[in-house]
């Protein structure tokens, strides 16, 4: 009896602590000339974030329920381990834990650790000097700013990709030379240029050969791409300014300053620790109301070589990990804060999350991607990984949506100024969506990337809104994408297209299995370098895009279905339709496009291509042409005028582009807006008589040299270059032989076929003259024909 009652008295008194701390505020101070022994009053600051977090922790154990602040003093406060967040720590919406810079002051939370260096001369331009034990190098900073491992080629900012390229980057003449070139790093374009790779060298062979191990970071594996690409972390290539190299054996770091630089008045930083702070939970106990303000994350690790987990069927992997993570969280907040110096991502998203906000932060100088949201796979139904895979019909779960709540959903990414990632990582973007639902993506403005701004990565499960973001100077680094990018290979994808056309036919609901809900794009801003503005790729799927202002890679839609198209302006370009499914439904009106509309293996064409604006009635004819536009209209030129990113309509126009009006887009905050570099709006160039492409004849069949980005998108092929089947008579012998129209000839008699001339040339020499192998390119996989020669 004694004891239940002191079990209730101690109940009592948790629940009267509990009351009284309702409506109050602890307050936990951290300063730089503080002690880990004081109380993290603002008399008595605490010295390390840590030592605060460790305190409010102690507080909340002892039934504390009020608001909790760690108000962090300007600093550079090195981390040795991330601050790891739990549920227990959690907020409320009344009460929230609040971790934040005082008045806005210079708080870095850096992720590396300061280098006590003793340094000595090794040659006349470069320095020496002994690193401690214990401490590795994979990043190097000086005085804050990041250093230059030392490569080949030499680091050159104006050039593109990867600011240095060279084919000869492993070439075994030049690989001979370097003594020991284990761990060093080569990095490499994809064959066709869709992200990178990345290996670390294992082993130099005696003829200069070199054993690499890695490549995972891209899902549609390839060979490197013969010129783009260069190796780095190699003693003998260390011959340039701001170069370094750390000998991990010796623990010895070298540097070559720069021309003025005084060695012994630099302060080296290396990096350290991959994340900075982690909100930790899980759906059954999710961390809640945290909120992190104010705060400069800093110099964290690269981790490209831990880019491997596929995502699905799309062209990514992923590393779970970011400066900030969150997974298992709901209701958190990351305000007003910047990520900079970063060797990998600066926030992931991971698993469940709800009604998580990230709003006014600049992010830049990333080495990897900045926000990515991402689902557990396990939360699909009948998923698949690579872009060959498939799930047979009779096993596939046909239920729609997913299969448990272990995804972000409801989360909002708003006013952020994202700028110069994917420094390293290539397949990256400002925002990348996959395996997530009803996510925000607003008022964001987003340039200087190597591949999209905004990608979503596949279908499931649709219902994010992409409004009001300016993003360009998108796909500086690679090719064969969009500033915003989206993939849908779904359930109902199969990498052979006959067999995908049965599919669909036969079940078009399965379409809409994954993709259950319609993602907008609407009222952005968009331009890109290497590519399309908008480029829904292979299987997009419950599309509505509208009210958005393409500023030159126009708007692209691959297979896919259910898009709805309307109000939206195509500067200097025009609409791009790819190898449409028959009852796609798709829809296409009421646009300005500038230039014919440029189809590739269009058999079908939706519900409704019609009602489009033109500038010249040359491309209004060569559409009508092809069955379609018969209520296409066309401008008068002086109708429209570009200022400012907005259009100003004026005389005798459609209503729809009478009220049509482009509201201010990317970041709000003032203090964003003035760190912007604003985007050159393109003088309008209007299209002359519209392009026809020759065409060849040979054994009754049609064939046309592969001209453009989009025909080589649309046949998957690594770069501009083989030979289409545009079409092929019934009475064809290569119909017997089983050479398909889209089919496109890349090689013949094992010499590589760029164009129908060099074609010619291989049959002309061909020995026997009666037989050609060819090499075709068909469901993006190569295939030999035998084929006779007439």
């Amino acid at each position: 009896m004694k004891n239940r009652y002191q079990k209730l008295f101690f109940v009592l008194l948790i629940g009267l602590l509990s009351f009284n701390s309702f409506g109050q505020t602890r307050q936990f101070y951290v300063s730089m000339d503080g002690n880990n022994t004081n109380n993290g009053s603002a008399e008595q600051p605490l010295r390390t974030p840590n030592a605060a977090k460790e305190h409010a922790l102690a507080l909340r154990r002892s039934g504390y329920k009020g608001r909790i602040e760690l108000i962090v003093r300007a600093g550079n406060y090195y981390l040795d381990q991330p601050l790891v967040f739990t549920p227990e720590e959690s907020g409320s919406t009344e009460q929230p834990y609040i971790i934040k810079a005082q008045n806005n002051d210079l708080v870095y939370f850096n992720a590396g650790q300061y280098l006590s260096l003793q340094w000595e001369p090794h040659t006349k331009t470069i320095w020496k000097a002994k690193v401690p034990e214990g401490v590795q190098i994979e990043s190097l900073f000086a005085n804050h700013e990041p250093k230059i491992r030392a490569r080949y080629p030499n680091y050159d900012a104006s050039i593109l990709p990867f600011h240095g390229y060279a084919p000869d980057a492993i070439d075994p003449q030049r690989v001979k030379t370097w003594k020991n070139p284990i761990g060093a790093y080569v990095h490499a374009l994809h064959q066709g240029r869709w992200g990178g790779f990345h290996y670390q060298v294992t082993e130099k062979k005696p003829d200069g050969t070199l054993i690499l191990e890695g490549g995972k970071q891209n899902n549609r594996p390839s060979e490197m791409h013969a010129t783009y690409r260069f190796i780095e972390n190699v003693f003998e290539e260390l011959d340039s300014p701001e170069e370094w190299y750390f000998d991990k054996n010796e623990r010895i770091l070298y540097y070559f300053p720069k021309k003025g630089e005084n060695i012994h008045h630099l302060v080296f930083e290396a990096a350290k620790l991959e994340n900075i702070i982690t909100l930790l939970g899980h759906e059954k106990q999710p961390v809640h109301d945290i909120s992190i303000e104010g705060i400069r994350f800093i110099n964290t690790r690269p981790t490209f070589m831990k880019t491997a987990e596929p995502l699905l069927r799309s062209d990514w992997t992923i590393y779970r990990q970011g400066a900030i993570k969150i997974e298992g969280a709901v209701h958190c907040q990351i305000v007003n804060n910047k990520f900079y110096h970063l060797g990998g991502n600066a926030l992931f998203l991971s698993n469940y999350n709800r009604a998580i906000t990230i709003t006014d932060n600049l992010i830049e100088d990333i080495g990897a991607g900045a926000i990515n949201v991402v689902g557990n796979p396990q939360a699909v139904r009948s998923p698949s990984f690579r872009y060959e895979d498939f799930v047979p019909a009779d096993q596939m779960d046909l239920a729609p949506g997913p299969q448990s709540n272990d995804y972000p959903a409801g989360c909002i990414i708003q006013d952020n100024l994202i700028r110069h990632i994917g420094l390293i990582e290539k397949q990256v973007a400002g925002v990348q969506l996959s395996m997530a639902s009803e996510i925000k993506v607003i008022h964001n403005t987003i340039y200087d990337v190597p591949r999209a701004g905004i990608n979503i990565g596949d279908g499931t499960w649709g219902g994010h809104v992409i409004a009001f973001n300016d993003v360009y100077r998108t796909v500086l680094e690679t090719s064969d994408h969009g500033a915003f990018n989206s993939w849908g290979r779904d359930r109902f994808w199969h990498p052979n297209r006959k067999i995908m056309d049965s599919i669909t036919a036969v079940h078009p609901n399965w379409v809409l299995l994954d993709a259950i809900r319609p993602t907008q794009i609407h009222d952005n801003r968009f331009q890109c370098d290497h590519g399309w503005d908008i480029d829904l790729d292979d299987g997009s799927t419950n599309y509505e895009i509208f009210n958005n202002l393409c500023l030159s890679g126009g708007l692209k839609l691959r297979e896919g279905f259910h898009r709805k198209v309307y109000h939206n302006i195509l500067l200097n370009n025009g609409f791009h339709p790819h190898v449409w499914f028959k009852d796609s439904h798709d829809i296409f009106r009421d646009n300005l496009v500038m230039r014919p509309h440029q189809d590739i293996q269009i058999q079908f064409w939706g519900d409704t291509v019609d009602y489009n604006l033109y500038m010249t009635q040359a491309d209004l004819k060569a559409d009508q042409a092809k069955g379609i536009e018969s209520h296409g209209k066309v401008l008068d030129t002086n109708v429209i005028k570009v200022l400012d990113g907005t259009l100003k309509p004026s005389g005798t126009i459609p209503a729809w582009f009478a009220q049509l009006n482009f509201p201010e887009v990317g970041v709000r905050s003032p203090l964003l807006k003035r760190l912007v570099e604003k985007q050159a709006i393109p003088r309008l160039h209007l299209s002359k008589t519209p392009h026809t492409q020759k065409t060849f004849r040979w054994q009754q069949a049609t064939l046309k040299n592969i001209e453009t980005l989009g025909e080589q998108s649309a046949a998957g092929l690594p770069g501009i270059s083989g030979i289409l089947v545009a079409g092929i008579e019934r009475t064809s012998p290569l119909l017997n032989k089983g050479l398909l129209v889209g089919d496109v000839i890349i090689g013949c008699n094992g010499k590589k076929v760029d164009t129908f001339q060099t074609f010619e040339q291989i049959i002309n020499e061909a020995t026997p003259k009666h037989v050609l192998k060819l090499t075709i390119f068909r469901n993006q996989r190569q295939q030999v024909l035998t084929i006779q020669n007439n």
